[in-house]
């Protein structure tokens, strides 16, 4: 049982940062109805300006102007790559972030280089005890940070004037702009939270292990968590991302005792799986909102 909860809370650590991804991706569709495909490429980004921070700042300093400087690159990415293509098909617009993607990870994987790269972290594999339960400091510190980022989110979407007129865009962009709201403000704002958030949790992918040329791969395991929370759904985000957390973390401690048939490193594809799942029985996700179109 003790070995179970230990998994549990991996689990909810690495889907803590999977939650932090996948509500970029959902701030930005809700605001542009376009899936940014630049996220990973912000998420390296983030870790890497941490790396370079943190030993002269302190690593939470550090953390936090990493995360404020990729916010800033992802509003510049919206004002010179995206505001342009306002109007145009969403297609083209989604090749257009698949095309920052591969331009700001070549940019980044120069200044990564061959080795690994450590972020700096306090935590790294070090244990704690959580009552009976011994776990790696990292996981908390995950769950910790997301809860807390997650709990300001929700209050500024809530409560905050700003956060009203993000919300008002997202249900209708049309009838905003008649009540006087700055649309294209909206969009820039998404893509500034949505590449803050992505730092953050380019920071915590890098703790322990450090970061390389390759570790923006983490980031497409938000993709299955924004398609089982719902696309268009905040709150489903945060759910779907704990979701392939644990799902994940419990296929990596026991598929091989229960479930040997299905070969060798099935957790890796075990997100996939769950969203193919989800998108069978329903395709709009747990949380999204069901179109329904009349004909």
């Amino acid at each position: 049982m003790t070995g179970a909860l230990e998994t549990i809370i991996r689990g909810l650590g690495n889907g803590s940062v999977y939650a932090l991804l996948a509500l970029g991706f959902v701030i930005i569709y809700k605001a542009t109805r376009v899936i940014s495909f630049a996220q990973p490429a912000l998420m390296l980004a983030g870790a890497v300006a941490v790396s370079y921070l943190a030993p002269v700042a302190g690593f939470y300093l550090g953390a936090l102007l990493a995360a404020l400087l990729i916010a800033a690159v992802a509003l510049g990415i919206e004002r010179v790559a995206i505001r342009p293509m306002v109007g145009r098909p969403v297609f083209v617009v989604a090749i257009i972030t698949l095309g920052v993607d591969v331009v700001v990870r070549v940019v980044v994987n120069g200044l990564i280089g061959r080795d690994v790269r450590q972020v700096g972290d306090p935590w790294g594999f070090d244990l704690v005890s959580l009552g009976p339960l011994v776990v790696q400091q990292r996981w908390p510190a995950m769950m910790a940070a997301a809860a807390v980022l997650v709990t300001l989110l929700f209050v500024f979407f809530r409560h905050s004037r700003f956060g009203l007129a993000m919300r008002a865009a997202a249900y209708d962009q049309e009838t905003a702009l008649a009540q006087g709201v700055s649309v294209s403000a909206v969009f820039a704002v998404s893509w500034a939270l949505a590449g803050f958030l992505a730092a953050v949790a380019g920071m915590f992918v890098g703790t322990g292990q450090g970061i390389e040329q390759t570790t923006w791969i983490v980031a497409l395991k938000a993709l299955p968590a924004i398609i089982v929370g719902g696309l268009d759904s905040l709150g489903g985000a945060v759910v779907g991302g704990l979701v392939i957390g644990v799902v994940e973390s419990l296929f990596q401690s026991y598929q091989g005792a229960y479930l040997p048939w299905l070969g060798q490193n099935f957790a890796i594809v075990s997100p996939y799986v769950v969203m193919l799942v989800v998108l069978l029985v329903r395709p709009y996700g747990l949380f999204g909102t069901r179109e329904v179109e009349r004909v």
